[in-house]
């Protein structure tokens, strides 16, 4: 029970795979301009990482080391081949702007980490809790910086007003620059300092110790 929980809730904010492990970041920095892109593409990348998380472990014990990265891409691939064809029979529209970017997933070191590390060596029960966490954990910083900047890029979010534009009257003005890719980096940058601040032991050991002028010339 406790390893099913850790396996669930300990991707959420201990084992985050971006503030913890940086993954993942390039769909947060390409479409989390707009909540509804956000959301889609979280539904689409947790779809695709419970579909092979599940299947590896289901053929864990019958992969063969000299092909299993192979067959690991392969089985995401088919998962991310269903997720986009339903987009496209059900929302051709937001398929259209997440084409490239669902076709990604492939790459996405989420999934296929997730696959190596955790499916490769767990029973089919705790991978699927384990794909639904990291699935969720992605989720939660992909939409948080959705958020963030469609609401101050266009004081709207979901296509609903929040903040009134001085051009109706209102004293929001839309920042432009937060529709731009490079805001999420700052955006995510924050989020990581916040919670690395939050939760010490994320912080990394200094690779080196700095040496002091005292030391220097004592040399």
């Amino acid at each position: 029970m406790m390893r099913a929980r850790q396996a669930l809730l300990n991707p959420l904010i201990d084992e985050n795979p971006v503030t913890l492990h940086i993954l993942g970041i390039c769909s947060a920095v390409a479409i989390s301009n707009s909540l509804y892109s956000a959301l889609v593409m979280s539904v689409a990348l947790t779809s695709v990482l419970v579909f092979s998380n599940v299947v590896i472990s289901m053929i864990r014990r019958h992969l063969p080391s000299s092909v299993r990265i192979i067959v690991q891409m392969t089985i995401i691939a088919s998962g991310v081949i269903v997720v986009d064809e339903l987009l496209r029979a059900f929302a051709p529209e937001i398929a259209q702007t997440l084409s490239v970017f669902v076709g990604l997933i492939i790459t996405n070191c989420i999934v296929l980490g997730r696959a190596e590390a955790f499916a490769t060596q767990h029973g089919v029960a705790l991978s699927f809790l384990d794909a639904i966490g990291n699935g969720l954990g992605f989720s939660l910083i992909l939409i948080s910086v959705a958020i963030i900047r469609e609401l101050l890029g266009t004081g709207s979010l979901l296509d609903v007003g929040i903040f009134k534009p001085v051009s109706e009257g209102g004293w929001f003005e839309p920042n432009a620059f937060f529709m731009l890719p490079p805001s999420a980096f700052f955006i995510i940058g924050g989020i990581i300092w916040a919670v690395r601040s939050w939760k010490k032991e994320q912080v990394e050991s200094p690779e080196f110790e700095p040496i002091s002028v005292a030391e220097l010339e004592s040399d």
